[in-house]
């Protein structure tokens, strides 16, 4: 866990810091504009990510500053990890009880998720969002899935702009067994996510479909799969326009079915939707300490957005029970009164205020 957060130059932020004081959640509260997500923004550099926002190095540096910033935290086991980025770096640098690190060395440390308002909306977008926060999901467990994924992405530009170009199908074989052999691990790592997250699920279910994905769920070895899904791209070489028309990982989707109402996620209203996602959330937060024995981080922006009443005391008393930390962000404090093992924040332009108890809320706040 993180026992303080110390941020320089990041967004709106000059120079703030929170002490969370062993808490396990972390609550910040404040109007828009405030700085409330930049902070969670902050925290997500520390998993070895692009950040949960995914914009550019240069865009997070504080206006009118140096045009760099840093992040640094001092963690639970004594250990102390930052990240920082200056100007005219390609990248971020990381570093581990002040030695470099690599991101690798980041994820390792601290496992984290987060769910913002676009992940809200992650039943009814693209079946592209879906497999990018899924695969996300999935990564936590298996280092090398993030790099499948992307090496798949590249092999196919590369099939697609041998095919356009003419090569030699000799030069078509070479790729479309690479494409395979990342094919057959990345549908594996999706199954075998989908099954383990689905043991602490249980008001939801998660499923995973796809053309690799079927043939293993169907019992093929992933040898006789990979086979298969070579035999199938040589027979799969014609472009339409300039396109390939081609099933794979790449055109994979996932499903989420409620349990409860007895039907598929995207067919439930708002509140019903958020209330299974922060549901597996949670899920995946228990098979991460189940798996690890490390309490995992979890980043919750407008937490409390689209539930009413009940579900908001639902997720509350969840994350009481939750092996993990939680930093969540809302505009009205008085919402996470009943919040256990709480310490709040309250953010105003770029300034904090950190209190360590529910002490803060008055008779007049309540």
């Amino acid at each position: 866990m993180i026992n303080s957060l110390t941020l320089s130059d990041f967004r709106n932020h000059e120079m703030c810091r929170i002490q969370t004081a062993g808490h396990s959640n972390i609550i910040i509260t404040g109007p828009n504009g405030a700085g409330k997500t930049a902070i969670l923004e902050a925290v997500s550099f520390l998993s070895g990510d692009r950040g949960m926002r995914g914009v550019p190095l240069a865009d997070i540096a504080r206006f009118g500053a140096s045009g760099g910033f840093s992040v640094f935290a001092a963690l639970d086991d004594d250990s102390e990890v930052s990240i920082t980025f200056s100007p005219g770096d390609a990248n971020r640098r990381a570093r581990i009880d002040g030695d470099p690190a690599t991101m690798t060395d980041m994820a390792a440390r601290l496992r984290m998720v987060w769910i913002t308002p676009r992940e809200d909306r992650i039943f009814t977008t693209s079946a592209s969002e879906r497999r990018t926060f899924f695969d996300r999901l999935a990564a936590s467990f298996d280092a090398a899935h993030a790099g499948r994924v992307g090496r798949i992405t590249k092999l196919l530009s590369e099939r697609a702009f041998a095919l356009k170009s003419g090569r030699d199908n000799r030069w078509i074989d070479a790729l479309d067994i690479q494409i395979a052999a990342a094919a057959v691990a990345i549908a594996a790592a999706r199954i075998q996510y989908a099954g383990e997250v689905n043991y602490f699920l249980t008001n939801a279910a998660v499923s995973v479909d796809g053309y690799v994905e079927q043939m293993l769920i169907n019992g093929k070895t992933p040898g006789d799969a990979e086979r298969a899904y070579i035999e199938y791209l040589k027979n799969t070489r014609e472009l339409v326009g300039d396109k390939m028309l081609l099933d794979g990982p790449h055109k994979s989707d996932f499903g989420v079915y409620n349990k409860t109402l007895g039907l598929p996620a995207h067919l439930t209203s708002t509140g019903q939707q958020k209330t299974v996602l922060l549901d597996m959330i949670l899920a995946h937060a228990k098979l991460v300490y189940t798996k690890t024995g490390k309490r995992p981080i979890i980043l919750l922006d407008e937490a409390a957005a689209h539930l009413d009443a009940d579900a908001r005391r639902r997720l509350f008393g969840e994350l009481g029970r939750a092996h993990a930390q939680v930093w969540a962000t809302g505009i009205d404090a008085a919402i996470f009164k009943d919040v256990p093992d709480a310490a709040f924040v309250t953010c105003a332009d770029g300034q904090i205020n950190n209190i360590l108890s529910t002490e803060y809320f008055t008779d007049e706040q309540d």
